[in-house]
């Protein structure tokens, strides 16, 4: 594969100066030392192969939309230089170059011969535009009567009238509606099968670990990782608790299946065991099977309040289902220095067959790890679930569905034929 995108030591300051003459001097190479220098963005690597889809994540003020903007050519870097194959189609801030006293259709002809295309190629798509827009009559009305959402639609809409080499979506997606979000992700893919490169800047970490290959981590405006999304994910997680980065870990090592383990350390997470009903260790789970997770702590230091909680995620990292010990009664209050305790979840493993991983956490809050993480340990358990004795289903949950067969003409009330399966 070749690279569509390279991104080669990109930097971006911003600059002070004394006298205005000297930043119009700085334009045209005047080496004037700046009264003060703000880097937002630092010594940024990484590429962007044909087809594949690449996640970049980071809190706010990571440098993300700097460096969108960098890579549209709407922001010049400071350093580096950005190296582009193919056409670029992007969605970034809402309604960005939107007029709102144009209509939607004027503005998606604005908008469409920005991108490069002549009236002619506008003209031939325009309709289909309003179509996949689906906003109605809105279309050839004002902008300022738009919601939010239906400006996102019409932006949407134009980006992806022709399918470009490269598409880049911000955030943009996150203000429209549910359907028509999915109808998006879908066209998304579509574009991915024919070989478009996606780069998709989200905090949805279940549409980064669904849509991309790999991930990209920024951090207070520089690059800290590039690996694949579940990693990506674990570690930004684990940096929203801990901005300083100072008691994260995450083993990148050959042998290692990559898990990120945070947190101060005051209490820590001894052992994870996932036990049958004879309490006998278990990697192979076959669905409805009862369980036992099983969770050792060691508590270091002294304690007001703890929270263990778990979280089961599939093998692209989403999450399945997860609880913890406050909203299930059991408040571990004023622990002391060499308390050791264990807490065990008993469930039926009501899993579609494949592989899994649980994540455990030990916290203060039982609704945020961000307020207090003592120990959170990820991919803690890896196992596999196999169907043995349930009738075959689709998914990932087993619902124990019961089917019945009533004659629609004998109305409602009618007692159902209770078929048997």
């Amino acid at each position: 594969m070749s690279a569509v995108l390279e991104v080669v030591n990109i930097g971006k300051a911003y600059r002070t100066y004394k006298r205005e003459l000297h930043r119009v001097g700085s334009w045209f190479g005047w080496r004037v030392p700046p009264k003060t220098e703000t880097w937002v963005l630092e010594d940024i690597n990484f590429s962007v192969e044909a087809g594949e889809a690449v996640g970049i994540i980071g809190q706010n003020g990571a440098g993300k939309s700097t460096l969108l903007k960098i890579i549209t050519g709407t922001l010049k870097p400071s350093t580096g230089h950005v190296n582009v194959q193919g056409k670029i189609a992007a969605i970034l801030e809402l309604g960005m170059g939107f007029h709102p006293d144009l209509s939607g259709r004027q503005n998606a002809f604005h908008a469409a011969s920005l991108l490069g295309y002549t009236n002619e190629q506008i003209e031939a798509v325009i309709e289909q535009i309003k179509e996949f827009a689906e906003i109605g009559d809105y279309f050839d009305q004002p902008v300022r009567t738009y919601s939010s959402g239906m400006q996102m639609r019409v932006a949407f809409a134009v980006a992806t009238a022709y399918r470009p080499e490269i598409l880049i979506v911000d955030e943009a997606l996150s203000v429209g509606d549910a359907y028509f979000q999915h109808k998006c992700f879908n066209l998304i893919r579509e574009f991915q099968a024919k070989g478009t490169s996606l780069l998709f800047v989200s905090h949805d970490s279940a549409s980064i670990q669904s849509l991309c290959n790999r991930a990209v981590l920024l951090h207070k405006g520089k690059l800290l990782k590039v690996g694949t999304p579940q990693s990506i994910i674990d570690l930004y997680n684990a940096s929203l608790a801990d901005p300083d980065l100072k008691n994260i870990r995450q083993d990148d090592s050959e042998n290692s299946s990559g898990g990120t383990r945070s947190g101060t350390g005051e209490a820590l997470i001894d052992r994870v065991l996932l036990l049958d009903d004879s309490q006998r260790p278990l990697d192979t789970c076959s669905t409805g099977q009862r369980v036992s997770l099983t969770v050792t702590i060691d508590v270091h230091e002294e304690i007001d309040e703890l929270v263990c909680g778990f979280v089961i995620r599939d093998r692209a990292g989403n999450w399945i289902f997860g609880i913890n010990s406050k909203d299930y009664g059991h408040d571990l209050d004023n622990l002391v220095p060499g308390q050791k305790l264990a807490l065990s979840y008993d469930f039926d493993l009501n899993l579609g067959e494949g592989t899994y991983s649980i994540s455990v956490a030990l916290t203060r809050s039982h609704r945020s790890h961000v307020e207090k993480n003592y120990d959170w340990l990820d991919l803690a358990h890896v196992f596999k679930v196999v169907n043995v004795s349930k009738k075959h289903f689709a998914g990932l949950v087993w619902l124990d569905a019961q089917v019945s067969l009533t004659s629609a003409s004998e109305g409602p009330n009618k007692t159902p034929e209770q078929i048997t399966p």
